[in-house]
């Protein structure tokens, strides 16, 4: 015979009424302590699309200074339903890009060449370096690019985000350290990649949720002969078309020197790199 009542109960009311008691308890103690997160699982991405524009590079020969050359546009867009954000959380949805590989040659035939250079980046220091606007790190920029969601929203937020870069720079025909305007230049080659990031970040706590995440890479190769009359003296060689960007199935995580100063335009060296001589720095980091 059982000692106690309590027994009789304990083999089929009372532990589970003690569970139950004990799981809305601690439901309680959960919603008073802690307020709702928002975590990946609760956010969606919907529409992600990353492309480069099917069109050559443009060469422009208009300037007896320089000759500019016009990429085709990389372009990236993504929807996103964020959850409701919690009471004094703000939460920013957007594009952050980074550069990981830069090859920027300008050749002057036979007397050396000058190159575009990333020095962290070059001697294996970091493995990123910021593409931000350099005004609205760690963002690519502040106005299609981002989203900003200040709670309490009381309910989902339906969102898009879009972005797009491309090369337009200008290369001196003559010499870029020499006084003289003769027209030298031969080559241009250049060759670039870039991670794309597709984050939602806490922009108090500063937590990031990656996303999505792109690569794309944008290569230049023109032949230059400097002898030709102005107008006619460039030309596109290799392929004419970008290779398309790769939108991966698995999230990399962003490096440090992808959020913050410098970015890539400020870090970025110009040298002159003789055929014989040492180097020298024509413009220096910003």
């Amino acid at each position: 015979a059982p000692r106690w009542p309590g027994d009789v109960l304990a083999g089929h009311h009372l532990v589970p009424s003690l569970l139950l008691l004990l799981a809305c308890t601690m439901g309680c103690l959960q919603s008073i302590a802690c307020k709702p997160r928002i975590r990946r699982e609760n956010i969606v991405v919907y529409e992600v699309s990353a492309s480069i524009d099917q069109c050559p590079t443009i060469i422009e020969e208009n300037s007896p200074i320089v000759l500019r050359y016009k990429t085709p546009y990389f372009r990236a867009s993504a929807g996103v339903v964020m959850p409701p954000v919690p009471r004094n959380e703000t939460w920013v949805v957007g594009w952050i890009q980074a550069c990981t590989q830069m090859e920027f040659y300008n050749t002057y035939g036979d007397i050396g060449m000058s190159s575009w250079e990333l020095p962290e980046l070059r001697e294996g220091r970091v493995k990123a370096i910021s593409d931000s606007d350099g005004v609205s790190y760690p963002w690519y920029g502040n106005t299609t690019e981002t989203v900003t969601l200040t709670g309490p929203t009381s309910k989902p937020s339906r969102l898009t985000v879009s972005m797009n870069d491309n090369f337009y720079p200008s290369v001196t025909w003559a010499v870029p350290i020499s006084n003289s305007n003769t027209p030298m230049l031969t080559h241009i080659t250049r060759d670039q990649s870039f991670i794309t990031w597709l984050v939602a970040m806490n922009s108090v706590t500063k937590e990031r949720i990656v996303l999505q995440t792109v690569r794309w890479r944008m290569r230049v190769d023109i032949e230059v002969d400097p002898d030709m009359p102005l107008g006619s003296r460039a030309s596109l060689v290799g392929r004419p078309y970008q290779e398309q960007p790769h939108i991966l199935n698995y999230q990399e995580p962003i490096p440090p020197n992808a959020l913050g100063r410098p970015n890539a335009n400020d870090a970025q060296v110009l040298m002159w790199r003789p055929r014989r001589g040492a180097p020298l720095v024509v413009i220096p980091p910003k």
